[in-house]
């Protein structure tokens, strides 16, 4: 848990940093996790903190609010931690990855909460410091780890990974169409010299991309990088753990919200709350049998995305899609 005081240093990155962060998507999460938080004690977790946008706004609006704040990237749970430090024991920052939230909230004495929010995919302070490496704009280290103390990295990708699994990552996690191409390429240039950096990646995609799709279809390197980044972070294995855990502890009554950026993440939130949203009695029966009813009620319809105005104050929103559910019931 992170609650030591910050130097000058680190408190005026977090400052500087304010301005820049635009959490996606904030009227409309506040808007659906306000039944379940406000005008009494309540406990929200906050499962990817990133830079404490939705964070600070949810412990500003709902005043009786206790915060648990999940990151894997101690970089970010030291700016978070100076962004919050003055809501004091009202703010709990863990580091953790978010599919490890039961074990973070026993830490701490909690046993349900009463909303939880997730914000997926790479965080604006990921994007902006160039020497992570997740930004294909400026040359870096090939890293892309959200906790940059474990793990494999983006180069050990490149340089290790056999040319099958390589394609299925470009394909599944990238969306690439062009992925058997570029893994070709990588093969022989990882043969003369390992990958280091990014500029020399970029520059592979963008001569292995045809003209044609470079002029219509964004960078070329967009979609590989994603691949990598996801691929690096075990993303959605990880969310295919963290989902259900974050369900089941839920108090009745209680909410959660989801951002998603990817449509492998929206497929795995869809499955899953639909499943907890339907009855487990069998087909036929007239009567609902005790125990078998659906656990979640759906609060959104399908998912929704952020509105053309969103979009342009916040481009990061392009992708975004959101979905929401309420767990059924009274408490025991």
């Amino acid at each position: 848990m992170v609650d030591e005081q910050l130097g000058k240093g680190g408190t005026a990155m977090a400052e500087a940093a304010r301005p820049a962060h635009i959490p996606v998507l904030l009227d409309r999460t506040l808007d659906l996790l306000r039944p379940a938080l406000e005008g009494r004690p309540a406990v929200v977790v906050d499962g990817t903190l990133g830079l404490g946008g939705h964070s600070e706004a949810m412990l500003t609006a709902f005043p009786e609010l206790t915060l648990v704040g999940l990151d894997r990237d101690p970089r970010a749970l030291e700016l978070a931690g100076a962004r919050l430090a003055p809501f004091g024991e009202r703010a709990k920052l863990v580091h953790a990855v978010y599919d490890e939230l039961p074990q973070a909230i026993a830490g701490l004495g909690i046993k349900q909460v009463d909303g939880v929010l997730f914000d997926l995919g790479v965080s604006s302070m990921q994007l902006d410091e160039a020497d992570r490496g997740f930004a294909y704009a400026k040359d870096a280290p090939l890293d892309m780890r959200m906790d940059p103390t474990d793990g494999p990295t983006a180069a050990d990708v490149l340089n290790e990974y056999a040319p099958g699994e390589l394609v299925r990552i470009l394909r599944d996690y990238g969306e690439e169409r062009f992925a058997k191409r570029i893994t070709s390429a990588i093969v022989r240039e990882r043969a003369k010299e390992p990958f280091r950096t990014s500029a020399r990646l970029v520059q592979l995609l963008y001569d292995s991309v045809p003209a044609a799709t470079r002029r219509t279809g964004g960078h070329p390197a967009k979609r590989t990088f994603q691949a990598l980044r996801i691929e690096v972070n075990g993303e959605l294995e990880v969310w295919r753990a963290a989902l259900p855990n974050a369900l089941d502890a839920l108090a009745p009554n209680g909410r959660i919200v989801v951002l998603s950026y990817h449509s492998l993440e929206d497929k795995i939130t869809k499955r899953e709350l639909v499943a907890r949203a339907a009855s487990r009695t069998p087909p036929g029966l007239p009567v609902e049998l005790p125990g078998h009813g659906p656990e979640f009620r759906l609060i959104t319809r399908g998912s929704e995305p952020a509105t053309e105005e969103e979009i342009a104050q916040n481009p990061r929103a392009a992708s975004v899609r959101l979905r929401a559910a309420e767990r059924i019931g009274t408490a025991t």
